[in-house]
């Protein structure tokens, strides 16, 4: 069995990649006037998305 046969820890990598790539996300791209609710915080945008690598890591 391999390590990512392991549904928790499938799911897991999902969630730690896509708060990664939503912090990436924020650092690159961002939001100049700090107005954009997702990309002014990187806080908010590493949270979202993680939940979008939940939800990508949960099919």
């Amino acid at each position: 069995m391999g390590l990512f046969e392991i549904p928790a820890v499938h799911v897991a990598v999902y969630v730690i990649a896509g708060g990664l790539l939503g912090f990436g996300y924020q650092k690159l791209v961002g939001c100049r006037t700090g107005t954009c609710p997702i990309t002014s915080n990187p806080y908010i945008a590493s949270i979202y998305g993680a939940v979008i690598g939940l939800i990508f890591g949960m099919r």
